[in-house]
């Protein structure tokens, strides 16, 4: 680990208190959500294959991979490659580019179940536009809803969603089937059972079996997919618990870190979007097509699944034995995360691991990547035993 010369970090974060509103438009990149707290680095300048640059010259081993946008490691060559000819050739135009055909067809051939795509830029749209698709299908309103599904009104409850919008939506404890059978019973068939198939830990058997069973003919399985998609395979969940929903998003890692979100499903549901609107200006940039397309390519000729599984399921074991009272591993190999009871022990953690050149996210999954190797594993777990070695109990 270096650190270069000058405050400059401290001048970003004080310039970024003043002009960003909220420090900045990730909410979950910031200090607080990153660290607990002040103290670490808050920005970068420069991201690559599995390491970061920060802005007062910090060095880090990067496990949170863009809160899991990227698979594959930053500024993989192919996907650079790809959407720097896509930059020259234009990135934007009047009509739709042929990449939309080409990785509409290429999604739905490797997702279960799926016979059309539509594109967006961010995963929160794309859940939006697969409950107005829903809606429309079914001519009902509610959903039932497990899991993180974006900012946007409904998946979020709080200030400044209206109590009309959030009563539509009844959320059950992930992994509960009687809480999901109720809600389901309650007012009569929703529009959309949505669901994250992973929350924290795998699914049981039962739960997505019951989502299935539930959603029946007349509501909507969907799944959101965003975390999911692309990393535990292509297939993402549904592939791997063999429960085929009639919708699903994807999004993150299916462009390896540039923005591209996309709802995939069945095709006489996805004809809903000839009886509303759902479109946006930049839907069709093919920049994150070209970058998408590149993913896809890389995915059919390497077994980029088995590379995550393998680093991170090294990472996992070698995690095991430090857990203790206070400190909790969580996750699949895929995504994983410590828990700690204590915020300040958390915190303090946190940034001992900076120290150390290793970069992990608080209270959120942290990502293995095709970047990834064993060495980086090695240097993260000597990191890890370091800290938790050095911190008072």
């Amino acid at each position: 680990m270096t650190r270069g010369a000058g405050g400059r970090s401290d001048d970003l974060a004080r310039r970024a208190a003043a002009a960003v509103a909220g420090f900045t438009s990730t909410g979950s990149k910031a200090p607080e959500a990153m660290f607990g707290g002040p103290g670490g680095p808050t920005h970068l300048i420069r991201s690559s294959g599995v390491r970061v640059r920060t802005a007062d010259g910090l060095d880090l081993l990067d496990w949170t991979m863009a809160l899991g946008a990227v698979a594959l490691g930053y500024a993989h060559p192919r996907v650079v490659e790809a959407a720097e000819r896509a930059v020259r050739d234009g990135a934007v135009g009047p009509l739709p580019h042929r990449l939309e055909v080409e990785v509409a067809e290429r999604l739905c051939a490797v997702y279960p179940g799926a016979q059309q795509a539509r594109f967006f830029k961010t995963g929160a749209e794309a859940v939006a536009a697969a409950v107005r698709i829903a809606r429309v299908a079914t001519g009902r309103d509610r959903v039932v809803h497990a899991g993180y599904s974006g900012w946007l009104d409904g998946p979020t409850i709080g200030a400044g969603v209206p109590a009309a919008t959030a009563s539509l939506w009844t959320t059950v404890p992930f992994d509960d089937v009687a809480a999901l059978e109720a809600a389901v019973a309650r007012g009569g068939p929703p529009a959309a059972i949505l669901l994250e198939p992973v929350v924290e830990r795998a699914p049981s058997a039962s739960w997505l079996a019951a989502a299935r069973r539930l959603a029946g003919e007349r509501t909507l399985l969907i799944f959101d997919e965003i975390k999911t998609g692309f990393r535990l395979g292509q297939g993402g969940a549904a592939a791997r618990w063999g429960v085929t929903p009639d919708l699903a998003v994807l999004g993150k890692a299916i462009a390896n870190g540039f923005p591209l979100a996309a709802v995939v499903g069945r095709a006489d549901l996805m004809a809903a979007v000839r009886s509303t609107w759902i479109s946006s200006t930049l839907a069709t940039e093919f920049v994150a097509l070209a970058a998408a397309q590149a993913v896809l390519d890389v995915w059919a000729e390497t077994d980029v699944a088995r590379h995550l599984a393998a680093i991170g399921g090294a990472v996992l074991d070698g995690l095991a034995p430090l857990a203790a009272p206070g400190l909790q591993l969580c996750g699949l190999p895929e995504m994983w995360f410590l828990r700690f009871a204590e915020s300040e022990r958390e915190r303090g953690f946190l940034l001992g691991c900076v120290r150390k050149g290793v970069l992990l996210k608080r209270g959120g999954y942290n990502f293995p990547s095709l970047g990834h190797e064993r060495s980086d594993v090695d240097e993260t777990l000597r990191a890890v035993r370091e800290v938790l070695s050095e911190a008072p109990r």
